[in-house]
């Protein structure tokens, strides 16, 4: 049975390794190889310990915790970059299952999870950015409620500028 709690220091490797093989799957093909190959858990992992040793402000970590331990993770926190308007915006930072465990709920748990934690902090809404040609990603979130609103940027990976859409979705 795979259960909802919060990330804790004991969780560091596993989710650095949820994050980098996810990166890996899930980008596949759309950003270069050879920067999905630079990935590594160890570098990941360092930089997660600095990061979770040090004070966070609002934003929060949840992993789905399975019969193996942590095997999907989100982050999330106010939005970065603020919306106009009354509400009060969320933001989805980071959504990664293992790869091998894609497709059965695990992803759609951590959300709704997160939804819930972020309607009790009084966010209205909830945005997050999304590789314009990360297809599968784009559906999933779909699914959950969000809707493209427009606002696109871009990132560079290596040498190519893959561009990401905001999605929007109300709590």
């Amino acid at each position: 049975m795979t259960h909802v709690r919060e990330m804790d220091a004991a969780d560091i490797e596993a989710v650095s390794t949820i994050r980098v093989r996810g990166w890996q799957a899930a980008y596949a093909g759309i950003v270069p190889r050879t920067y999905l190959d630079a990935m590594t858990v160890e570098a990941d992992a360092s930089m997660r310990r600095q990061w979770f040793s040090s004070p966070r402000g609002e934003s929060m970590d949840l992993v789905a915790h399975g019969e193996r331990g942590p095997v999907g993770w989100v982050c999330f926190g106010p939005c970065r970059s603020p919306l106009p308007g009354p509400l009060r915006v969320a933001e989805v930072y980071a959504l990664y299952v293992s790869p091998d465990l894609t497709g059965q709920g695990i992803g759609r748990m951590l959300l709704g999870e997160a939804h819930s934690r972020m309607e009790g902090q009084g966010f209205g809404a909830s945005a997050l950015w999304v590789l314009r040609d990360n297809r599968r990603a784009r559906r999933f979130y779909e699914r959950a409620g969000y809707r493209a609103d427009g606002a696109a940027q871009d990132d560079v990976y290596g040498e190519v500028t893959l561009t990401e859409l905001r999605y929007l979705r109300g709590l």
